[in-house]
């Protein structure tokens, strides 16, 4: 390890709030070091749907409450599942050279019985593997049919039995789980750190009076927007959920929601559909999902409601918008195969970087094992050809994203080559 190093963090920030802030720094003090690195999810999230401010604002966001060094998750794995958006984020960071920990937040609190889980997952025996398709065959969705499996596998006495069912039903501790079994499997010696996660549980909406969930900051932003004449938010009830520098960006901020993106969904199917190409040939999307997409082509819906219409016992909403959101910026399952197969990461998106912690950003550039990138134009001549390939798909991403946030807030919107990194 570098003799510089840094605790790394796998994160959304959307948007960044005081939670935020607090397991930045607490996570600094963990890993006894002065520097935090973020891979954060660029212009779109895990759920599927377009993260609620663009990724140069929440950078912003990060850099001013204490992240030092600020990367991005390819958009292809920040809108997967668990497993792959863990996996991508660890290999990132760890490519980096100077991560010595990585510190997630999580329901339990506790590393061991999340770590001990980790590790039977990673051997997947035959009789999990086997239990897992039964159960998803019976009308299960992935996550239930695992859960179920596990809950089988599982010996009694084992200290995971206890907690089988908490660490299974709470989002950051299936997070957690996967921060785990990506180190294990990758030989990582980054070493994992979990912390308590406080205040509102993540699915929370509503506003409360401490460390609100950033759904809730995201409901409460959008609201305002929307049913305001002149786009001014009122920020009372968010005095003390976001740090004061985030609060003032996220007021300035045009807030994007997955409704935005309705008109250009339906162009994109009716597309496809004209030119004979299966909607099955995009990642996650199943035979039996495409189908039932084709039958609903021409109901012009919004993009929630398409979801609705889609969504059933087995296929869960985030799986479906998930589904929309990899058609809508022409994410193939086979590139997602070949990224996969290259280890989750080909190259370092680098998004900004704190002045005073300039010494780290040199540290990275000389213990890197992956091409860093800090100016688009130079993705060309760093990068293999086919690597070159996939982070065009990636700007690509970004630029329908800025293309709808243009259109919303009816004023310019710099694109992924006028667009220099976050310095503060």
């Amino acid at each position: 390890m570098n003799s510089i190093h840094a605790v790394g963090i796998i994160a959304e920030y959307n948007p960044f709030h005081c939670g935020h802030a607090y397991h930045i720094k607490k996570a600094k003090s963990l890993a006894h070091t002065p520097y935090c690195i973020a891979a954060i999810s660029g212009d779109f999230v895990q759920r599927g749907a377009p993260a609620v401010f663009d990724k140069y604002t929440r950078t912003r966001m990060a850099l001013l409450s204490g992240a030092d060094l600020v990367i991005e998750l390819p958009p292809l794995f920040a809108t997967a599942s668990a497993e792959d958006f863990a996996a991508c984020g660890a290999a990132l960071l760890d490519s980096l050279g100077v991560v010595s920990h990585l510190c997630f937040g999580s329901e339990c609190g506790e590393l061991s019985p999340l770590l001990e889980l980790a590790a039977f997952m990673c051997d997947e025996p035959e009789e999990l593997s086997s239990l897992i398709k039964q159960y998803v065959s019976l009308g299960h969705s992935y996550p239930k049919a695992r859960q179920i499996a596990l809950e089988r596998c599982v010996s009694l006495d084992s200290n995971m039995a206890s907690h089988m069912e908490t660490l299974l039903s709470s989002p950051n501790n299936i997070l957690g789980i996967e921060y785990c079994k990506a180190i294990l499997r990758s030989r990582s010696s980054m070493i994992p750190l979990t912390l308590s996660r406080r205040g509102s549980r993540y699915e929370d909406e509503e506003l409360s009076h401490s460390y609100s969930s950033a759904s809730a900051i995201r409901k409460y932003l959008l609201s305002e927007y929307s049913g305001s004449s002149d786009g001014k938010i009122s920020p009372g009830p968010l005095a003390g959920q976001m740090p004061d520098s985030c609060l003032d960006l996220a007021l300035a901020a045009v807030p994007l929601a997955v409704h935005d993106f309705s008109s250009l969904l339906s162009c994109r199917l009716l597309e496809l559909h004209r030119q004979g190409i299966s909607f099955d040939r995009f990642a996650d999307v199943s035979g039996e999902l495409a189908a039932r997409l084709e039958k609903q082509l021409l109901n012009f819906s919004s993009f929630e409601d398409r979801i609705a219409a889609l969504k059933t016992r087995q296929y869960t909403y985030t799986r479906v918008s998930r589904c929309l959101t990899h058609i809508l910026l022409h994410m193939t399952a086979q590139t997602y195969r070949s990224r996969k197969e290259e280890g989750y990461a080909s190259y370092v998106r680098i998004l900004g970087f704190r002045r005073e912690s300039a010494e780290l950003l040199s540290a990275v550039k000389k213990a890197s094992r992956l091409p860093l990138i800090t100016k688009t134009a130079h993705g060309r001549n760093i990068l293999e050809p086919r690597t070159f390939s996939w982070f065009e798909q990636d700007l690509a991403a970004s630029h329908i994203y800025q293309a709808v946030l243009a259109q919303k807030s009816g004023q310019p919107v710099k694109n992924e080559y006028t667009q220099s990194i976050m310095i503060v």
